[in-house]
């Protein structure tokens, strides 16, 4: 029984046309929730930290990243290259006018309007100025009001973020339009971000005393900026653009990795509702650059084409994510509210027309020119150490998933501990958020450590891991970091990628020392959890799916794949084996989840290690993984020798 309509599923994702057909079936629904001037879209009625108007506005210029694309690359057509096209056009002119019922409002510190400067001023820039312009349509009373609606922006404070990247495109707007714009802040805003930037072309969301290398780090925000403004800014801003330009060569080195070859990325951090805008880094790539050979191998345009095409293919596959009328949801894989943000409007999710800038190039661009190419088969069954973000990807057993520690966002988001506190986000499994604060069910505690003080009531989960570092032992690369829950309790996690000779399965070790009487909970990964034939809860292993639990493990296999958990011999604590039913709604990916956990108790004084060993494979297209996981699961990992030498001298 259909409940959405997916305007992807149905189109192949392979050409210039087919993009610009799906950019289209994206554009068209939103007609129908215009304001009569066309300044406001209006897709639902749930709220956001800020106004209404703010929210209405957002609707209105988030979809111009696409639709401006779409103009430049003269692929409008229809009813795009007029009267969709110009209902922006008025609601410009509309929004900015104070006369109006339909203004927008004016700009005050830290103001949501900021944000949605970009996008439009990315559309103006590209739409606006010539001949063929819509500049010159304007009269000079609706000029000057638009001027100043935008220059408000240079004289109110701002977030100490990727925010700032919203005014200098407000000001480049204006300044390609030949308007009274903000040079001198510009420049001090560009010389600000500079402090952002960290290493091997990645930036923090903020100043260097902040670990925040999430999505906003790259396609949503700074690195897709950069690549914006080094091809507008080009004749202007010489050394600065091609500053950006190397980065951004020297990023997609560590950004591919966050990339599976089905085309799915890995969820991890804030405003995953943004979905396909994941993919904008590559998006951005085609808009900045031009030669055959910008990049080097094994980054061809036929590979970069493979890593956008594949990503929104994969989009293309999760019917849930568009309602009846043909909008995208609030959510991920699905409609979710639990795991967004108090900034999420209904028209946030639009932030994801960034994946169509290749629109705005003409076909005999080398990304059109070439054919769109594979996975790079030197990064499958590879483990990846990525120092910046603090990460370690895996690409080993068909499985991409990073392991994390040491990030954290740098104010009070609603499940932080939950998107930037996990162990492990993987791209198949997805990771989970707290849906209550009530029971294990409710704290979803895949990829965690959970501790409970008042018997089991409520968990403390890892939020902040200080001191994080990657180290390298016996040639392996291991991530470290500490954690204190309570001031009387001190953890220290290890966290090690899987191996050639178990390549499902990762290792997390953890010292405990305690000053209270503790309950403790770990994890694996969390997996659909139903039965293939008539949909109800996965019974006990029947040889084909379902689930076990003993006395040091838990597993569990379904039609997303296997999962499992154990605790490795050696002398160390022991642990009880569980599969638990979380909470529905909290997985990105799966809407019906159950979580291999292990369970122990402690006293107070106890001071011990656990050592966790993870299995994952996700289900293929081929089902082989179906004969295959057995196996693999029941050929345990051992203990690496200096874990061992470490644990000893504790």
């Amino acid at each position: 029984m259909p409940t959405n309509n997916n305007p992807l599923a149905s189109n192949p994702l392979r050409t210039r046309a087919d993009l610009q057909e799906a950019l289209k079936s994206l554009l068209e629904p939103l007609a129908a929730f215009t304001s009569p001037r066309g300044a406001q879209i209006r897709l639902g009625e749930t709220a956001t930290h800020y106004d209404q108007q703010a929210a209405d506005l957002e609707g209105y210029a988030r979809p111009l990243w696409g639709l401006a694309a779409l103009l430049a690359g003269g692929g409008g057509g229809g009813e795009f290259a007029g009267a969709a096209a110009e209902r922006w056009v008025e609601g410009l002119k509309a929004g900015t006018d104070p006369s109006c019922e339909e203004y927008w409002g004016e700009v005050r510190d830290c103001d949501q309007r900021m944000v949605e400067m970009c996008p439009m001023g990315f559309w103006m820039a590209l739409a606006g100025p010539g001949e063929s312009g819509f500049w010159k349509t304007f009269t000079e009373e609706e000029k000057n009001r638009t001027v100043a609606w935008f220059n408000g922006v240079n004289t109110r404070e701002m977030p100490n973020t990727n925010w700032l990247w919203f005014r200098v495109f407000a000001n480049l707007a204006l300044k390609k339009l030949g308007a009274p714009h903000g040079a001198e802040r510009t420049r001090a805003d560009l010389d600000h971000l500079e402090t952002f930037y960290d290493a091997d072309g990645w930036s923090n969301d903020g100043p260097p005393d902040t670990l925040q290398m999430d999505y906003y780090s790259g396609p949503f925000a700074i690195q897709t900026a950069q690549l914006i403004y080094s091809k507008l800014a080009a004749e202007d801003d010489p050394e600065r653009c091609e500053l950006y330009r190397e980065r951004a060569r020297q990023y997609l080195f560590s950004y591919a990795h966050y990339f599976d070859p089905e085309g799915r990325a890995i969820p991890f951090g804030r405003s995953t509702t943004y979905r396909f805008a994941m993919a904008a880094f590559w998006s951005a790539l085609v808009f900045a650059f031009d030669d055959p050979a910008a990049f080097p191998a094994p980054f061809s345009w036929g590979v970069i084409k493979g890593f956008l095409l594949r990503n929104l293919r994969w989009w293309g596959q999760q019917l849930a994510i568009f309602t009846s009328a043909g909008t995208l949801t609030i959510g991920y894989a699905y409609p979710n509210m639990y795991f967004t943000e108090n900034y999420n409007s209904p028209g946030s999710p639009y932030w994801c027309m960034k994946a169509f800038f290749p629109l705005a190039v003409a076909e005999t661009h080398p990304f059109w020119a070439e054919e769109e190419r594979a996975y790079p088969a030197s990064m499958l069954n590879t483990v990846a150490s990525l120092a910046a973000p603090r990460h370690i990807v895996s690409h080993m057993g068909g499985h991409t998933f990073l392991l994390s520690s040491g990030q954290a966002c740098h104010y009070a988001l609603k499940a932080a501990q939950a998107k930037y506190g996990k162990f492990a986000y993987s791209s198949a499994f997805g990771f989970s958020v707290p849906t209550g604060s009530y029971g294990l069910a409710q704290h979803a505690i895949d990829s965690m450590v959970g501790l409970s003080a008042d018997g089991g009531e409520t968990w403390k989960t890892r939020r902040l891991a200080p001191n994080a570092r990657i180290e390298t032992h016996d040639s392996a690369c291991a991530l470290i970091s500490e954690w204190y829950p309570w001031p009387d309790v001190e953890i220290e996690n290890i966290l090690i990628p899987p191996s050639e000779t178990h390549p499902n399965w990762h290792l997390r070790a953890h010292r405990i020392k305690t000053g209270r009487t503790l309950q403790t909970a770990e994890g694996a990964f969390a997996l659909y959890g139903q039965a293939s034939g008539d949909g109800r809860h996965l019974p006990e292993y029947n040889g084909h799916e379902g689930y076990e639990e003993g006395a040091s493990f838990a597993v569990a296999a379904s039609r997303a794949g296997a999962v499992g958990i154990a605790e490795l011999s050696g002398g160390y604590a022991t642990r009880t084996g569980g599969v638990l039913r979380v909470d529905p709604n909290s997985n990105l990916v799966e809407s019906r989840t159950v979580l291999p956990t292990l369970y122990a108790d402690l006293e107070t004084g106890d001071d011990v290690w656990f050592v966790t060993a993870v299995f994952a494979l996700p289900a293929d297209a081929a089902g082989a993984w179906r004969e295959a996981w057995r196996h693999a699961w029941d050929t345990k990992p051992v203990v690496p020798d200096w874990l061992r030498r470490r644990i000893a001298n504790k």
